[in-house]
């Protein structure tokens, strides 16, 4: 054993509890069996998969803090009866928070619907107080996603009002909240039930896992196959109920997964996402509960599993995870989400905060790198997200791509994030690639495979098609001139398209020889 220990800021986060009357109880959590975390938080409010009679419901609660009592007035223990989101005839299974507008959330249910929600400034007045009687929450707007269930919702990260929902019938869909009428992209090619979803960071892929036990990678705007399908976990557990996770591990070309060996052993894994191939595996333990992961952008993985009263986080560096600590409870907890960053207490070192679910009740946990000073500690608190959004709807499923707006957690300015390096600026040359099978075919609507943390090498770059702009040059009254530029700018959106596929398949074959390069250098170093 090495007598040396590795040095790193985060050795010693710990996990603090708030106090029983900063959180909720006599909570009354779902009894639905489908693998969701339950509860969805936004930096104001808190959602909760509520068990309720005469069709699906879900609660909206105010924002618990560890630090901080709950607001004036407010009951640390629930009445029996509060306002709820009613309007799902079948079981709630998942709720998501947009993070762009902390008062807006979709839910999924039983019944094959989406709703989405807005929460008035004024929604918890009076409660408590005599003559006090419970409103339940309205809809906002409906979306008709499938005969079968929705099984998860989950916010676009960059682009406003673009939401993906998955069904019952094996596909994700995307949708523009501001036109209902027809999903934008429909994703498929799952053999079996769609057991989560997870952006990367500029939300141009998306990576799914199955109970089908394979991983797949989504360009959403070039098609609707997945542009990468790799094996994942091989348990048995994976095929039923308990299922596998996934969550991209911030800007790199890495996601994260967790699942079950076919010991039934509780996984998590580390992928690189150029062909799918396994970085790192290590095994937790043999309990039977699903294992949920979260990342936060200080390169540190959370792993917290159902039935559990631990929280398991390990650092990420050089492709592997290296243990931190453990947070006990005796009391194991049936689901669980994490804070947005851009809402963590700053001065109180606070680098993340987890909503637990126990039986009937939830509570705040904080994880706190201890440091002495009062001052900003810039070390620990890299920008967050911020609640601006980058894109449109329309423009990104038009295919333009932007990095996520970035805020200071020490002043609140507001930065653009790094720019999706998938993207060549001046894209490679066209010499005619070798076509793995994984590639998608020709679309439309152009957009990266994958982010690359590695500046592309050679093919030699040359400048990208543009499809030149003629309206000003072209006579009103002119139709065989119209006619003319219509053909010619129909003619070079297809060359574009067939350039951008070209460069697609020349970023899978990069990948592919960089993966190999790592596997070398493993072996020379070994």
């Amino acid at each position: 054993m090495s007598r040396f220990v590795r040095a790193s800021k985060y050795r010693h986060v710990f996990g603090q509890q708030g106090k029983k009357e900063y959180g909720y109880d006599n909570v009354k959590v779902t009894n639905s069996a489908w693998d969701t975390n339950i509860i969805s938080a936004s930096t104001r409010y808190i959602s909760l998969n509520w068990n309720a009679s005469g069709g699906g419901a879900f609660a909206i609660l105010p924002l618990p803090n560890p630090f901080t009592p709950l607001p004036a007035s407010f009951p640390s223990k629930l009445p029996d009866l509060i306002p709820l989101a009613r309007s799902h005839t079948g079981p709630v299974l998942d709720t998501d928070w947009s993070p762009f507008n902390d008062a807006v959330v979709a839910s999924a249910g039983e019944d094959g619907k989406a709703l989405i929600w807005k929460v008035d400034d004024g929604a918890f007045g009076g409660w408590g107080q005599d003559g006090w009687e419970p409103q339940d929450f309205d809809p906002v707007a409906r979306v008709d996603v499938s005969p079968r269930r929705v099984g998860h919702v989950l916010f676009h990260p960059t682009a406003n009002n673009v939401l993906a929902t998955s069904t019952g019938d094996h596909v994700v869909k995307l949708w523009d909240l501001a036109q209902l009428e027809n999903a934008r992209a429909v994703l498929g090619g799952h053999g079996d039930a769609i057991q989560s979803l997870a952006w990367n960071p500029t939300g141009t892929i998306l990576a799914t896992t199955c109970r089908d036990r394979k991983i797949r990678l989504f360009d959403p705007r070039a098609g609707p196959d997945p542009v990468r399908v790799g094996e994942g976990h091989g348990g048995i557990k994976a095929s039923l109920a308990l299922g596998a996770r996934v969550v991209w591990m911030g800007d790199r070309d890495r996601i994260a997964t967790t699942g079950f060996s076919k010991m039934s052993d509780r996984q998590a894994a580390i992928w690189e996402t150029g062909g799918l191939s396994n970085v790192k595996t290590i095994t937790i333990d043999q309990t039977s509960g699903v294992l949920m992961p979260f990342w936060t952008d200080n390169n540190i993985l959370f792993l917290a599993g159902k039935g559990d009263g631990n929280i398991r986080y390990y650092e990420y560096e050089n492709d592997n995870l290296f243990p931190l600590a453990e947070y006990k409870s005796s009391e194991p907890q049936r689901g669980m989400c994490f804070l947005p960053r851009r809402g963590l207490s700053v001065s109180d070192c606070e680098i993340a905060r987890a909503y637990k679910v126990a039986a009937s009740s939830i509570e705040a946990i904080a994880f706190i790198v201890p440091r002495k000073s009062d001052s900003f500690q810039s070390d620990i608190y890299p920008p967050a997200p911020s609640a601006e959004p980058a894109l449109s709807a329309a423009e990104f499923f038009s295919g333009k791509t932007a990095p996520p707006k970035l805020v200071s957690l020490e002043d609140g300015s507001i930065t653009a994030g790094s720019a999706p390096l998938s993207i060549p600026t001046t894209p490679a040359a066209a010499p005619t690639p070798t076509k793995t099978t994984s590639a998608p075919p020709p679309a439309a609507a152009p957009a990266p495979v994958v982010s690359v943390r590695e500046e592309p090498p050679a093919p030699t770059p040359e400048p990208e098609p543009r499809v030149p702009t003629r309206s000003q040059t072209v006579p009103s009254t002119d139709d065989g001139a119209v006619a003319a530029l219509k053909e010619e700018n129909a003619r070079l959106t297809a060359e574009l398209r067939d350039a951008r596929e070209k460069i697609r398949n020349l970023e899978l074959q990069v990948e592919t020889v960089r993966a190999n390069a790592r596997k070398a250098a493993a072996l020379l170093d070994s």
